[in-house]
């Protein structure tokens, strides 16, 4: 199945990518919430390591052979950017903002985690680690729908005003559509269909929002820091579908073989 190439991919792209902004401005604009990383012994340093791994998990998943073991990199640096945001919960517990930036880490986590599973030599034994993939993305869109819902006009304003009927009409749709993928995905009823479906409207949200604020604001780290991140969560969402169709894993095994075949 192409979609599942295809995806791991894209997913790849948008890892290399955020790595490298990360790696190009070091400041708070576009590191935003693992900033509290440099806070940490040697913080600068390990930053930048991860984002180095984050580099090079994105690079070995495109690539058959390394996949499995980029996918197993990916969860790792996706785990401590994740744990990195639960000291942002611990300081802050009544800011949302510091649940949201844990949850939209936690959905990268469950993106390369579905992508260990389906890389993996044994498609029985790799059901468990779906399934966790998609209750932990299914999570993870619970906590984008409290965010829109949250920051509603916010979200509103970054809506392209020239999109009928108006922006306040795109920002509440979505919201609901968020919360609907959410409980799709949840209780595993069309989740497939709901994932396809929220899959396809981040990545709407990067190419109407923020591609056009790049182009109009090119020089605002923030406005890359937040385009790179929808691309990975759209990434994220692509392999987390794929991998809970019953064709994701054989195709991997399948192309994986006849790359091992042609050396």
């Amino acid at each position: 199945m192409k979609s599942a190439y295809y995806g791991r991919l894209f997913f790849g792209a948008a890892a290399v990518l955020f790595g490298v902004i990360a790696l190009l401005w070091h400041d708070a604009d576009t590191w935003q919430a693992l900033r509290r990383l440099w806070s940490l012994p040697f913080g600068t340093a390990i930053g930048n390591g991860l984002m180095v791994g984050q580099i090079l998990g994105g690079v070995a998943i495109a690539i058959p052979r390394t996949a499995r073991a980029g996918s197993l990199l990916l969860c790792a640096v996706y785990a401590l950017f994740a744990l990195a945001c639960v000291a942002g919960i611990a300081a802050h517990p009544a800011v949302f903002g510091q649940y949201d930036a844990f949850f939209e880490q936690f959905s990268l986590l469950s993106g390369a985690l579905a992508l260990y599973a389906v890389t993996g030599p044994n498609a029985v034994g790799s059901t468990a680690l779906r399934q966790a993939a998609r209750i932990g993305f299914g999570l993870s869109a619970v906590s984008f729908t409290l965010a829109q819902a949250v920051y509603l006009h916010p979200t509103a304003r970054l809506v392209p005003a020239w999109i009928p009927p108006n922006q306040m009409f795109w920002a509440i749709l979505t919201t609901v559509a968020f919360a609907l993928a959410a409980v799709a995905i949840l209780v595993n009823i069309q989740a497939l269909l709901a994932i396809r479906l929220l899959t396809a409207m981040l990545a709407g949200f990067g190419l109407l929002v923020w591609v056009p604020l790049l182009v109009a604001h090119g020089s605002v780290h923030g406005f890359w820091s937040e385009f790179a991140l929808t691309v990975l969560i759209t990434g994220a969402a692509w392999v987390v579908g794929d991998a809970i169709t019953p064709y994701g894993a054989p195709d991997y095994r399948a192309r994986a073989a006849a790359a091992a075949r042609s050396r």
